[in-house]
């Protein structure tokens, strides 16, 4: 096949349009934040069973201290009780027995009251564990919506960018005879469309090509397209391929 030696170095514009064209639809597709975000979406979902399982012991242990509050406020009763019957009782004997249910009374206040401080000791730590957890949910959350922004923009970004590269894709494929367009197209679907032989390699695929193929090359007429016996591309020749 022949094409007019400036046709196929549009070939190169086209190649780096569509290598513009494929890097920005991988950005707009899966922007680079999209793998930390999905990281911080499973860490927020551990942490957030995490706290479920603190929340859970603090809820506990709040019960368990309205309970012994309720305890002491029904000895507190039951002492107020005593304490009036023994300032109205005549009876010696009665009087001696409402004296020792008090003073077990007190014993059973202290040793309530005793487990109410460690208790309280016991939910102060719990109720900062929370807070620890819910700080921790919170960064994650703030850092997620951070880079989901972030990642918006880039979507964005790349969109423009790439409805400008296939408004240039079309301008230049227009420029360009459609049987080379379709041979160059066919190429590309396969790996490389076309490439620059520059120093002896084809900028396609980097690789240098053997002394035999580059003087085949060289001796081709310069309206004769060539292919790179590497990778396939079309070999696009210029100044700089000599």
């Amino acid at each position: 096949m022949n094409a007019d030696p400036a046709d196929q170095r549009r070939l190169l514009d086209l190649a780096d349009l569509d290598a513009r064209i494929r890097r920005d639809e991988r950005v707009a597709g899966n922007p680079p934040q999209a793998e930390r975000v999905r990281e911080l979406i499973a860490q927020r979902s551990t942490l957030s069973q995490e706290l479920g399982a603190r929340a859970n012991v603090r809820d506990d242990i709040a019960a368990e201290l309205k309970r012994l509050e309720s305890d002491v406020s029904v000895v507190d009763a039951r002492i107020a009780r005593d304490t009036e019957r023994l300032a109205a009782s005549s009876n010696a004997k009665q009087a001696q027995g409402f004296e020792n249910e008090l003073t077990s009374l007190a014993r059973r206040k202290s040793d309530l009251e005793d487990a109410e401080i460690a208790l309280m000791e016991r939910l102060e730590a719990a109720d900062a564990a929370v807070a620890e957890q819910e700080a921790l949910i919170a960064e994650t959350n703030a850092q997620g919506t951070q880079l989901s922004a972030e990642a918006k923009t880039t979507v964005a970004e790349a969109t423009t960018r790439l409805e400008a590269a296939r408004r240039d894709r079309d301008a230049v494929a227009a420029a360009i005879p459609a049987d080379l367009v379709a041979l160059y197209e066919r190429l590309a679907a396969r790996g490389n469309g076309a490439g620059l032989l520059r120093a002896g390699a084809c900028e396609a695929c980097r690789i240098v090509l053997p002394p035999s193929d580059l003087s085949a090359v060289r001796r081709a007429q310069t309206d004769e397209v060539v292919f790179c016996p590497e990778c396939g591309a079309i070999l696009v020749r210029t100044e700089e391929s000599r």
